[in-house]
């Protein structure tokens, strides 16, 4: 029995006087700094706070905080324990919060510094970060680790679908555990490596991927509180390993000068989360001597494909399989295209999720009867076996490296007065990859943009709000009534230009 937290000790402790977090919120020296030490004793007095507020295994632990060394010590803390890690965006408003407690049913919620506390009459369950970390500091370190099976829960990451309705996919410690192993083989992790951490801490990529793989390693990690390209630019001669989204390596290469000296410590740059551009993939080569090494994941089975450490890495394709991991891509009646064809790519391996948090039928939807899942992606495979995302089967935006899902914000826009439809689509964006676009139908006369952002404002994260807005008469439909979202994102794939 393995718990993701024993495999991970098992590397950094002959480190434990080692560096292992070092907060960097600007690019001078100095900072605060964790040795492995810390961070095992802090994630071990986190571990017996909740065991004393009953957070037994199995137990979901519901975490929305802004990024800081002692959420990372919280989410080990709670695989230490046995429990299961439920990580939520900081940019979701409360109505989308009460939406998450309410499914998963956490025996604890974990706020950011205004979240209620239970002495001050709120939900019992609910204490803020600040609070916890000063109960964290007080109480005897508890240093056992809960025995636990490969298929028992590590953590419920949330995935919106295109109908709007939540899924919280169960990601398992024998999904994590697979993961972790085959990508620090095969980016080639070695003695000495520092990751500069710039992503989020509340989904797959800045949690899962970048500080598992550190951490196996026992690596010295450049934590910073956010992506800023100045800072980041300042910080890459201490680093090996950047990993970043598409957005990251577009605001470096709009750096005044940026190139070559700048990355000399540097032995990877990956990318992920969102389709990296040829264009960006070409000048950041031209300009640096690098060329990114773009992988391909989900939030239900983690990463999936990665480019070659060595070998080529062709700009515009996602690269090969991970190690035990089968990719086939089918058409719509399910059978297995030849090379080369484009279908809906389908994936099985260690890496897969069991199923979505008490939704088995969506689950039994998504997944074959041979164990292949159904990503909803389109792609080919070539001959050698290497991938290439050709388009999604589902509307899914991806802006800034975060998914953004039409039908929530079209249920918003179309509560609004004076809207009679809407349609939200994806449009290219030099930054973001894709920005968001809603085009809307009037009852009558038209509503202004200011009316339609407080609309969102009220609950919707502000990564999901249209920049652009257009009115029209009416919405392309095909003949079953169906809109055609096709048309619109032709139509308006300049909306982001200039």
């Amino acid at each position: 029995m393995t718990n993701l937290f024993g495999l991970l000790r098992e590397r950094f402790e002959p480190s434990l006087d080692r560096p292992s977090l070092v907060l960097r919120a600007g690019g001078g020296a100095g900072g605060v700094t964790w040795t492995y030490g810390d961070l095992d004793r802090a994630s071990a007095r986190f571990a017996a706070v909740l065991r004393g507020r009953g957070v037994e295994p199995g137990d979901r632990v519901l975490v929305q905080v802004p990024k800081s060394m002692e959420a990372v010590a919280l989410y080990l803390g709670v695989l230490r324990c046995g429990g299961v890690y439920v990580p939520l965006n900081t940019a979701y408003t409360e109505r989308e919060v009460d939406f998450f407690v309410g499914d998963a049913s956490p025996r604890v919620v974990v706020g950011g510094a205004v979240a209620a506390d239970s002495n001050d009459g709120g939900d019992p369950r609910t204490v803020d970060i600040d609070g916890l970390w000063r109960e964290a500091q007080a109480a005897p370190a508890d240093p056992a680790i809960e025995p636990r099976d490969d298929d028992d829960l590590a953590a419920i990451c949330y995935t919106s679908g295109t109908t709007g309705r939540s899924k919280g996919a169960m990601i398992t410690h024998g999904n994590l555990i697979s993961n972790a192993l085959s990508l620090h083989e095969i980016w080639g992790f070695e003695p000495g490596d520092v990751l500069l951490h710039a992503l989020p801490i509340f989904h797959v990529h800045g949690l899962f991927v970048a500080l598992h793989t550190a951490f196996l390693n026992a690596s010295k990690i450049l934590f910073l509180p956010a992506f800023d390209a100045g800072v980041v630019r300042g910080l890459l001669p201490e680093a090996t390993v950047l990993m970043g989204v598409p957005t990251f390596y577009s605001r470096l290469l709009a750096e005044p000068g940026f190139g070559s000296a700048d990355c000399q410590s540097i032995r990877l740059f990956v990318s992920g989360s969102a389709p990296l551009t040829e264009a960006v993939f070409g000048e950041f080569e031209t300009r640096t001597g690098h060329r990114i090494l773009e992988r391909y994941g989900m939030t239900e089975a983690g990463m999936i494909t990665s480019n070659p450490l060595r070998g080529e890495r062709v700009a515009g394709t996602v690269g090969f399989p991970l190690p035990d991991v089968e990719v086939r891509v089918a058409g719509e009646d399910g059978a297995e295209l030849p090379v080369a064809e484009v279908g809906t790519l389908e994936i099985r391996g260690p890496n897969l999720f069991p199923g979505y948090w008490g939704l088995p039928e969506k689950t039994a939807e998504e997944m074959r009867g041979d164990g292949f899942f159904v990503t909803g992606d389109l792609a080919s495979v070539d001959a050698e076996g290497r991938v290439t995302l050709v388009g999604r089967g589902k509307d899914l935006i991806i802006a800034g490296g975060f998914n953004v899902y039409p039908k929530e914000i079209e249920d918003r826009l179309d509560e609004v007065a004076g809207v009679a439809e809407s349609a939200v689509i994806g449009a290219p964006h030099a930054d973001l990859g894709e920005g968001v676009v809603a085009v809307l139908v009037a009852e009558q006369a038209t509503v202004g943009d200011d009316t339609l952002r407080s609309a969102l404002d009220a609950g919707l994260a502000r990564f999901k709000h249209p920049r652009r807005f257009y009115w029209v008469e009416e919405l392309p439909r095909n003949a079953m009534g169906k809109v055609q979202k096709n048309v619109l994102r032709e139509r308006y794939r300049d909306a982001y230009d200039g």
